[in-house]
């Protein structure tokens, strides 16, 4: 598909997703989360890219949030102007009923960040950010779900939800304990005070902060340095094996799934090149597709329903 509200650009096996709402300080509206997860699914069914770098257009903002152009009514979904892009036919336009019962696996009630962090959680290709600026609300919980965040030293990470009268979405109860601890997330997210890039960096949030000039660059190079020599359907494997065994109530669970998966490897070309290689000295060329050769698993890969 053709893309409005943002940018991808593919050079040399790196996707550079740029969030693109010039004069909107990179606000996150409907459209942009349907081109993201579009862009996302080109990426993973294309072989040629190994890894999605994620920035925004200007150096201002990363995304400063959700647009706030329908005002007082933004965060009430029953009153929403982009409805039709939401609702499949036939669905009533909202969660709320006469009698004031809510249907809560309504469309209209899942919040469109989240369809984003999920997505970026199941990408089979590693994803970067590059945070060039103002992260705030769904532009700092988007971001939670990537493998890596790299970011300006001008940059601001705000989780301000309840200084808006809501509360943190995007999964990122889940994400943002599981990435900086539980004191750490609660003082940022109870607060909603901007956290500079420095900060971030102390508690871990971000890998490493960089000059504006740099930091696009050094994502992109970051991106190059986790595939450069590994084959990308382990690659993948190993992103959906780390993140989902973040959960897991016992090691068994990462026993059972490793020992499949290893299985299947292990009969596959890469792992005979990959050893082959080795002996002889020489850079590997493994051949496996992602988009057609992942071995799928669906006892560990199976997402659970939303509704």
């Amino acid at each position: 598909m053709s893309f409005e509200e943002i940018r991808l650009d593919k050079q040399d096996g790196i996707a550079l997703l740029t969030l693109y709402r010039p004069g909107r300080m990179n606000a996150f509206t409907t459209q942009m989360m349907t081109e993201i997860i579009a862009a996302l699914d080109e990426c993973d069914a294309d072989d040629a890219v190994r890894a999605v770098v994620f920035t925004g257009d200007g150096d201002r903002a990363y995304c400063a949030g959700a647009d706030l152009g329908s005002g007082a009514d933004t965060f009430d979904y029953d009153k929403r102007t982009d409805k039709a892009a939401l609702l499949p036919d036939g669905i009533p336009a909202s969660p709320v009923a006469d009698d004031g019962t809510i249907d809560w696996s309504h469309p209209l009630i899942r919040d469109g960040g989240g369809r984003v962090s999920m997505r970026i959680f199941e990408a089979k290709k590693p994803v970067l950010g590059a945070i060039n600026g103002a992260a705030v609300g769904i532009g700092a919980t988007m971001t939670l779900s990537m493998d890596a965040r790299l970011a300006s030293d001008t940059a601001r990470y705000g989780f301000v939800f309840a200084r808006r009268g809501i509360v943190p979405e995007a999964a990122s109860s889940w994400f943002l304990p599981r990435l900086v601890g539980i004191q750490t997330a609660l003082d940022w997210c109870y607060s909603g005070r901007l956290i500079p890039a420095a900060e971030a960096h102390e508690k871990g949030l971000v890998q490493s902060v960089h000059t504006p000039g740099e930091l696009v660059d050094a994502a992109i190079a970051k991106a190059r340095e986790l595939t450069a020599d590994s084959a990308p359907v382990s690659v993948a494997l190993t992103r959906r094996m780390m993140w989902r065994m973040l959960g897991a109530p016992h090691p068994m669970s990462a026993h059972r799934w490793d020992s499949r998966v290893i299985f299947a490897r292990g009969r596959s070309p890469d792992a005979a090149e990959g050893v082959t290689s080795f002996l002889e000295k020489r850079a590997p060329e493994f051949t496996s597709s992602v988009a057609s050769d992942y071995p799928w698993f669906d006892e560990f890969e199976d997402a659970p329903p939303y509704g």
